[in-house]
C-alpha cells in the first residue's frame, strides 16, 4: 500500500493545481483632459462614458508555467470635442500556473487572473480621476467570463469563414 493518496484535485504523479501572482506592474498610464481648465467647471450633466477592456496573455521567456496577463482599461468621458478626459492604464500581473490540465489554461489566463487583477486597476483608474480634478471614476465590476466566451466565439466564427 502506498503512503500517497491521489484525490480529484490532483493529478496521478502530478502537482496540485496551484495559481500564484509573483509580480503586479503599471505598464502604461496615460491621462489627458484636452479642455483643461474649462472641463473641469460643472457641466450641469453626467457625460456620457465610453469604457473598453482588452486581456492579453503571453507565456515569461525562460520560466515554464510562468504567464505575463495585461489587463487594458481605457475610458472616455463625454462627447468628440467636448472631451472631459481620457485615461488608459495598460495594468499587468505575473502569474505561476502549476497543475492545471492544459484545456483549463485559456480560461484561467483570460478569466481568473483578470479578475485578480481588477480591482487593482479599477483603482488605479478612481485615483488618477481624482487627481486629475473629476470624481473618482468606478468602473463597475467586468464579467471576464463573458468576454472570453465572447471572444472564443469570434475566434471561431474567423476559423469558419477562412476555411470556407
Amino acid at each position: 500500500m502506498s503512503d500517497t493518496q491521489t484525490n480529484g484535485n490532483v493529478p496521478e504523479g502530478g502537482v496540485a493545481p496551484q495559481l500564484n501572482i509573483l509580480a503586479q506592474y503599471i505598464k502604461d498610464l496615460s491621462f489627458e483632459s484636452p479642455n483643461a481648465p474649462a472641463s473641469l467647471r460643472n457641466q450641469g450633466r453626467a457625460p456620457g462614458i465610453n469604457i473598453g477592456v482588452n486581456v492579453g496573455a503571453n507565456p515569461v521567456n525562460g520560466a515554464e508555467g510562468d504567464y505575463d496577463v495585461r489587463l487594458t482599461l481605457n475610458a472616455k468621458a463625454g462627447e468628440e470635442k467636448d472631451i472631459l478626459f481620457h485615461v488608459e492604464l495598460e495594468y499587468g500581473g505575473v502569474f505561476r500556473l502549476q497543475g492545471f490540465p492544459q484545456e483549463h489554461l485559456l480560461p484561467l489566463l483570460f478569466i481568473e487572473c483578470p479578475r485578480l487583477l481588477f480591482p487593482f486597476a479599477r483603482q488605479i483608474i478612481a485615483d488618477a480621476t481624482r487627481s486629475a480634478g473629476f470624481p473618482p471614476l468606478m468602473i463597475d465590476p467586468i464579467d471576464f467570463a463573458a468576454l472570453f466566451t465572447q471572444r472564443m466565439a469570434e475566434e471561431r466564427a474567423k476559423s469558419q469563414v477562412q476555411m470556407s
